[in-house]
């Protein structure tokens, strides 16, 4: 692995909502409430815009206390989502050996009450998505046992286990390949998990943010003041074109809660 600090993703970055167990549990109740009335029959994803990404080691404007969320991504490369449904068929063993190219990722959003339709202004501010330095070939058994450590200044803040995905990196390519194509230079986050309370850790300008895990080289990032917008000129990291701050996030596949 030779990390180059200049990574960005190739192409679309679509998040995973819903996808750990625990964040599942306590949104389990609800399911059943108007205006769903079921628990979501497909993955629920949201994409995190180009603006949002931000290399490691770079310094990223927030206005004030913003969430982390640690996640892995799998980079999507030239290969055929089907491969994956005829592999379902096979021993888990099997399966365990496919490989995939994987980064670290610290998903940033500002809080909100509306967390599964928050407006894109909460989500997509610019740099709001940390980039690991360098994409690491891990086999699906390896995923499957890969725990992401947060620290905020040093200071260890959650452990995310994979083990505890509700659908896992191969089950979630395939359930998204039933309804959207990914093409090669995508990334698809596995997803994030919260605290036990069902919040997510939290950092403000000052922070140093750092996401690690076994085999990676750790991606840092540190939180800076967001300037003030000068008279007439937009504020920085104002939604994207086409948005607006009362738009929802774009979600795919089910509804969000």
């Amino acid at each position: 692995m030779n990390p180059d600090p200049t990574w960005l993703p190739q192409g679309t970055v679509y998040g995973s909502l819903l996808n750990f167990q625990r964040e599942y549990a306590l949104w389990a109740p609800q399911m059943a409430e108007p205006p769903y009335k079921a628990p979501p029959q497909a993955p629920v994803l949201y994409v995190k815009t180009a603006n949002t990404f931000a290399a490691h080691g770079a310094s990223i404007a927030v206005p004030g206390e913003v969430e982390v969320g640690a996640a892995l991504g799998l980079v999507v490369s030239d290969f055929e989502l089907n491969r994956l449904k005829t592999l379902s068929g096979q021993a888990q063993a099997a399966m365990n050996k496919e490989v995939f190219e994987c980064v670290l990722l610290a998903d940033l959003n500002l809080p909100h009450a509306s967390y599964y339709r928050p407006p894109i202004r909460f989500r997509n501010r610019d740099g709001f998505l940390g980039c690991g330095p360098a994409s690491v070939p891990l086999t699906l058994g390896e995923i499957a046992a890969l725990k992401l450590d947060v620290r905020v200044n040093g200071q260890l803040v959650q452990t995310v286990e994979l083990s505890t995905l509700v659908r896992d990196a191969a089950t979630l390519l395939a359930d998204v390949g039933e309804f959207m194509t990914l093409q090669a230079g995508d990334v698809l986050m596995l997803g994030t998990d919260c605290l036990p309370d069902g919040t997510r850790p939290r950092a403000k300008a000052g922070d140093r943010i750092e996401i690690s895990a076994p085999g990676f080289a750790p991606l840092v990032n540190t939180l800076v003041e967001e300037a003030a917008a000068a008279p007439g000129r937009p504020k920085q990291g104002a939604a994207p074109s086409g948005g607006s701050e009362d738009a929802a996030a774009r979600s795919v596949g089910a509804s969000a809660l």
